[in-house]
C-alpha cells in the first residue's frame, strides 16, 4: 500500500514539474525587470546593514533579521544534500542550470517580496502578516481568495520539515557508523531528540526565531566557506577542469541522463528551487514581516537570498563533490555523497566532523524557520489560535520523517513546492507592473537623495 503511494507521489512530482510555469514565469520577470534591481546591489547591502532602519516602521523583524530568517530557511540541507542529489541524478551539468535558475530567482524574489510588503495583511490581533495569500487577497481582491487558499493548503505540506529531519538523522547515522540492524531505533531516538531541540525555539514565536537565525546564519556560511575553500586548495589543479565539465555537461547531460537535456534542466531548476525557494512563496511570508514602509527596499534585500544561497553555498558544495571525484559511480546520493567527498580530500575524517557541525547548524536553522511558514499558512486558513497548533504537527513530522525513505520525502516536498509556485507566480505576473512603477518612483527618490535627508 505504502509502495503504491510512493509511486503515485513520484509520478505526480514528475508531471507537475513538467509544467513550465516556475521556469517561464521567472524568466519573464527577469527580462521584465530590465535588470534594474541588479544595479542596486550596493544599496541592498546598505539596507541590510541597517542604514535605513526605523524603529517606528510597521512589522516585526529588521531587514537583516528578515533576510537572515529567510536564508536560515533556504541555506540548509538543500545546499549540502540537495546539490549531491542534483549531481547524482542529473550529472555535473545540473549545477549550471542551478546557477541560471538563481539569477532568474533573484529577479523573482525582488518582485514577490516587494509585493509581500505592498500588500500586507493583518491577523485578528492586528499583527502584520505577509505572503502570497495576502498578496492575492489584498492585491487581486477577495474574489481571488480560492487561489490564496490553494497556496496556503499546499504550503501546509511544502513547509513540513521532512527533508531536513530525514537528512540530519542520516548524517548522524553515517558519521557514527551505526550498524544497519540498529538504524530504525537510532533514527527514531535521533528524531525525538531533534524534535525536542526545535520545540524549544519555535514555541517562542517569530521574534525568537528571527533572533536565533540572525546569530546562526553568518557563522554557518563562514565555516562552510572556509572548509570548502580548503578542499579546493588541496585539489586546485582540478578546478579549471571542473568548470569545463559543468558547462559541457549542461548542454548534453550525457554523463547521467543520456542526453536528456530537458530532464537535466528540470533537475537543476528543481534543486535550485528546493534550495533558494524563489517563486515558491515561502520567503515572502518572512520578508512580509520586515519593519519597513518601503516595499522596494525589502525586495532588494530579498534579492540577495538566491545569490548567497545558490550562487555561493550550493556552488561550494558542488565544487567540493566534483573535486573529490567520489560522484563517479557512487552508490547512493544525498548527504552520504557529500560526506564521502569531504572525507576523500580532508585527512583523518576531519571532513566528516566539520560537515557534521555544518549540517547541524544548517538543518536546525531551517527547522527553526520553516515552522513559521506552516503556522502562517494554517493561520490564514483558520485563525492565529488554531495556527499555533501547527507547531505540534511540525514536531511530530520531524520524528516520522527521520525514519522514512528519502525518495518519498523528496517527491512529496517537490510536489507541494510545485503546487505552491502556481498561485505565487500567477499573482506575481499579474501584479508585476505595480512593482515596476513603485520601483521607478523609489529609485528616482534615491537618486535625488530623499532617503539621505
Amino acid at each position: 500500500m505504502f509502495a503504491n503511494i510512493q509511486d503515485l507521489v513520484a509520478q505526480f512530482s514528475s508531471w507537475v514539474w513538467g509544467i513550465p510555469l516556475l521556469i517561464g514565469g521567472g524568466l519573464y520577470l527577469f527580462i521584465y525587470s530590465g535588470l534594474v534591481p541588479f544595479r542596486y546591489m550596493g544599496h541592498a547591502i546598505a539596507i541590510l546593514r541597517g542604514k535605513y532602519d526605523k524603529a517606528d516602521s510597521p512589522g516585526d523583524l529588521s531587514h537583516y533579521e528578515a533576510l537572515s530568517s529567510a536564508i536560515a530557511a533556504t541555506v540548509g540541507m538543500g545546499n549540502i544534500s540537495g546539490v549531491a542529489i542534483a549531481i547524482a541524478t542529473g550529472g555535473p551539468g545540473a549545477i549550471f542550470w542551478m546557477w541560471a535558475s538563481a539569477f532568474v530567482g533573484m529577479a523573482t524574489k525582488f518582485f514577490t517580496c516587494s509585493l509581500s510588503v505592498m500588500y500586507r495583511g493583518t491577523d485578528e490581533d492586528g499583527n502584520v502578516k505577509g505572503g502570497p495569500m495576502y498578496v492575492i487577497t489584498e492585491g487581486l481582491g477577495k474574489k481571488w481568495k480560492p487561489l490564496a487558499v490553494f497556496f496556503a493548503s499546499a504550503g501546509l505540506i511544502g513547509t513540513l520539515p521532512a527533508f531536513q529531519a530525514n537528512q540530519l538523522t542520516q548524517t548522524l547515522i553515517d558519521v557514527f557508523q551505526v550498524h544497519e540492524t540498529n538504524h530504525f531505533t537510532a533514527k527514531l531516538l535521533l528524531g525525538i531528540s531533534i524534535a525536542i531541540v526545535v520545540a524549544m525555539v519555535i514555541f517562542g514565536g517569530i521574534k525568537r526565531i528571527g533572533s536565533v537565525a540572525g546569530k546562526l546564519v553568518p557563522v554557518m556560511v563562514v565555516v562552510y566557506l572556509v572548509t570548502v575553500l580548503t578542499i579546493l586548495f588541496l585539489r586546485i589543479e582540478q578546478v579549471p577542469a571542473i568548470f569545463s565539465l559543468i558547462f559541457e555537461d549542461a548542454f548534453s547531460g550525457k554523463s547521467v541522463l543520456g542526453g536528456a537535456l530537458g530532464v537535466l534542466i528540470i533537475t537543476g531548476v528543481k534543486r535550485a528551487a528546493f534550495s533558494n525557494e524563489a517563486g515558491l512563496g515561502t520567503a515572502p511570508m518572512m520578508h512580509g514581516t520586515a519593519k519597513t514602509k518601503e516595499p522596494i527596499r525589502e525586495g532588494l534585500v530579498a534579492m540577495l537570498g538566491p545569490a548567497i544561497d545558490t550562487l555561493l553555498v550550493c556552488s561550494l558544495t558542488a565544487l567540493a563533490i566534483l573535486a573529490s571525484g567520489v560522484w563517479k559511480g557512487f552508490d547512493g546520493n544525498g548527504i552520504s555523497m557529500t560526506l564521502a567527498a569531504f572525507d576523500a580530500v580532508l585527512p583523518h575524517n576531519i571532513g566528516s566532523v566539520i560537515l557534521t557541525i555544518c549540517v547541524l547548524i544548517f538543518a536546525f536553522s531551517t527547522l527553526f524557520t520553516y515552522s513559521f511558514y506552516g503556522f502562517s499558512c494554517l493561520s490564514f486558513l483558520t485563525n492565529t489560535k488554531i495556527g499555533k497548533s501547527y507547531n505540534y504537527i511540525y514536531i511530530i513530522t520531524i520524528v516520522i520523517a527521520s525514519i522514512i525513505k528519502l525518495d518519498f520525502v523528496i517527491n512529496l516536498i517537490d510536489s507541494a513546492y510545485a503546487l505552491m509556485a502556481i498561485p505565487t507566480v500567477l499573482s506575481t505576473l499579474i501584479l508585476a507592473p505595480k512593482v515596476k512603477r513603485e520601483a521607478a518612483k523609489y529609485f528616482q527618490k534615491l537618486k535625488r537623495g530623499v532617503f539621505n535627508v
